[in-house]
């Protein structure tokens, strides 16, 4: 790690919009000693509305600053604007688990990406309900653990799974073909991102591509979102759509939605990683 990465923070912030906020932010931050490297900012309206930022900044001896920094920033600033806010470290290199079932081209991208340094994270291991893709994983060199998961074992098998997932910031469903329990994605709260197969919210549930063919549609796409307990109605990070045509049959379909599928998974979870997204009710705020 360089000295850069080991001094460098995020900070993001959601509030009301008032008149004064970037200059308070700013104000302290330079009190502080710290340069701002990056800045953005979102009002939903022109006046009165709520307003979201994110700011990536440099401070030297940042590790051993960073609670006299929280303490001064809660009393300081976010108290008087109310504000909802967390910072953190790049240097605290976030833990990700996956997910997944049968199919391999949402997983085998993240683990690619992973292994070429772009994702900046380390995944701890994929957990699936099938023996099928061991070797593709461990090939990585990161552990696959087996929890087999039926209609008479469910909540046996969430609690064996949440278990081995402990210690991890996020989990990713890379295409994990089973719907978790209400208690599961109680204890992982918008810390776990799936990617459902269409351009939500058209085509929901099972076989997308079969629907997508019967209704003879001419784009297909592909969702990545928050887990929330109702399902694939969790707040939308990224999607993407590819142009198609009426000859497209629907394993074409299938092979041109799984690239999409591939990078707007990946990059939903960069975003994450990078704290550039801010949850807003059952909306996203990505600051790219």
């Amino acid at each position: 790690m360089n000295m850069t990465t080991a001094n460098t923070a995020r900070l993001l912030i959601t509030c009301e919009d008032k008149p004064g906020i970037v200059q308070a932010v700013s104000s302290f931050l330079y009190h502080q000693g710290a340069n701002i490297t990056a800045l953005d900012q979102y009002a939903t309206e022109a006046q009165g509305g709520r307003y979201f930022m994110r700011v990536e900044f440099e401070l030297e001896q940042l590790k051993t600053r960073k609670e006299t920094l929280l303490h001064t920033f809660a009393s300081n600033v976010a108290e008087r604007y109310n504000m909802q806010w967390r910072l953190t470290l790049v240097s605290d290199v976030k833990k990700v688990g996956i997910l997944v079932s049968k199919v391999d081209h949402a997983l085998l991208e993240l683990l690619w990406r992973h292994a070429r340094g772009g994702l900046p994270c380390e995944i701890t291991k994929v957990v699936s309900n099938h023996e099928t893709l061991r070797e593709a994983v461990e090939n990585f060199g990161i552990p696959f653990e087996v929890v087999p998961v039926s209609k008479d074992n469910k909540a046996e098998a969430y609690a064996k799974i949440d278990e081995l997932m402990q210690g991890n910031d996020l989990l990713v469903l890379a295409r994990y073909m089973q719907i978790l329990s209400e208690d599961f994605v109680a204890k992982w709260p918008m810390k776990i991102i799936n990617i459902h197969h269409s351009f939500l919210p058209a085509f929901v549930g099972a076989n997308p591509y079969k629907q997508a063919y019967d209704k003879g549609v001419k784009l297909i796409g592909a969702t990545a979102h928050y887990v929330t307990a109702d399902l694939d109605q969790g707040p939308i990070i990224e999607q993407d759509v590819e142009r198609v045509s009426h000859d497209y049959n629907v394993e074409q379909l299938r092979e041109l939605g799984e690239d999409v599928e591939r990078n707007v998974l990946a990059r939903a979870v960069k975003w994450h990683l990078q704290d550039r997204i801010i949850v807003d009710g059952n909306k996203t705020v990505v600051f790219q």
